[in-house]
């Protein structure tokens, strides 16, 4: 895990509860400074990567929405953090925030109580799909790494204790953190944790600043061994040539993954092991940004001729896997799971 140990936090009046204490209390050599909105900072004066390792932020929620997914949940759970430590060339958070820190959200029992009221207002037994067989998911780290948020507030295992105690709910999060002290708590299968997995040079290059592909999957076995379900998560999927021009450069790459984690995974693990594909969405926006901050990751990200525009749901221009290229990707990734790893169900893949 990285050791984040912030100089600066900024907070809101509202956010200064006990939660919200407890965690300035964890850096007693911060500087303190009042804001007025979380989600409008001051110019910090820090560059992209120290704003993420120097900067927390303190807020209060306002927005209690939970939001329909149907794939990687059944629903996506009101943000409890936003922003990361790590730096990913191609996170979708940064593109919607010029300043962009680790934001914890105090209020957890207001945003567990609307996770209660949502979920008692379901049909039960839950209708089996493809998010779980037996109970409502909710995402609840769509917006922040929850491995990193864990370490941070005591208020994420209390939000995991919510999970595991609910008779009809389940939490689910992605991750490209290893931090093992998630592995004390017990969450009885009730949380899922989904390992983001890519080629391992590919990661180095666009997952920065997050640990390594081998020690995340090196970490699986542990984490169903400490009671967790443990999925994994081939996102982004990123299409590229060898140096040498070779354009099955990135399927070869796959295909070695797909032996290393056969290779590291016990039989029981494997038996419940079920897998997320998700292929590249890039952001005009994000690509200006990385050309100053990370512009050897861009020669994989953005590539014209491989590439279709999107105008997104937010009005935002991006860039995606030109549709009838993307079949073809889709259905050779099927193959090479199929091939390497049949073991592995597909839950979903686009």
């Amino acid at each position: 895990m990285p050791d984040f140990n912030p100089s600066l936090i900024l907070y809101t009046a509202d956010a200064l509860n006990a939660q919200g204490e407890s965690v300035v209390a964890r850096y007693p050599d911060a500087e303190t400074l009042e804001v007025k909105q979380h989600n409008r900072l001051p110019e910090l004066g820090m560059n992209h990567f120290k704003v993420k390792s120097d900067v927390l932020v303190l807020g209060k929620l306002k927005s209690q929405e939970i939001k329909w997914s149907g794939r990687s949940s059944d629903y996506i759970a009101p943000s409890l953090a936003n922003g990361c430590f790590g730096g990913c060339a191609y996170c979708y958070v940064d593109r919607h925030k010029k300043v962009n820190p680790i934001t914890l959200f105090t209020n957890v029992d207001e945003i567990m109580a609307s996770v209660d009221t949502h979920v008692q207002a379901l049909a039960w037994p839950k209708p089996i799909n493809q998010t779980d067989s037996t109970f409502w998911t909710y995402d609840i780290g769509c917006n922040s790494d929850i491995s990193v948020d864990y370490s941070l507030s005591d208020g994420i295992r209390q939000v995991f204790a919510f999970y595991r105690d609910h008779p009809r709910a389940k939490a689910t999060f992605a991750t490209k953190f290893v931090n093992t002290d998630l592995l004390d708590f017990d969450p009885q299968r009730k949380v899922r944790i989904r390992f983001s997995l890519m080629p391992g040079h590919v990661s180095k290059l666009v997952d920065v600043r997050t640990d390594s592909i081998e020690k995340r999957i090196a970490s699986i076995n542990d984490f169903y061994e400490a009671g967790y379900e443990v999925h994994v998560n081939f996102s982004p999927v990123i299409v590229y040539s060898g140096p040498d021009g070779d354009r099955k450069a990135w399927r070869n790459d796959y295909r070695d993954l797909f032996r290393q984690l056969d290779a590291a995974l016990r039989p029981e693990v494997k038996a419940q092991l079920k897998c997320e594909v998700i292929f590249l969405t890039h952001n005009q926006w994000q690509h200006q940004a990385n050309l100053a901050i990370n512009p050897k990751a861009e020669e994989l990200l953005w590539v014209p001729e491989l590439q279709e525009s999107k105008v997104s749901q937010y009005g935002g221009w991006n860039i995606r896997y030109d549709h009838q290229l993307k079949s073809k990707m889709v259905a050779v990734f099927e193959r090479l799971i199929a091939d390497e790893i049949p073991w592995c169900t597909i839950r979903y893949i686009f």
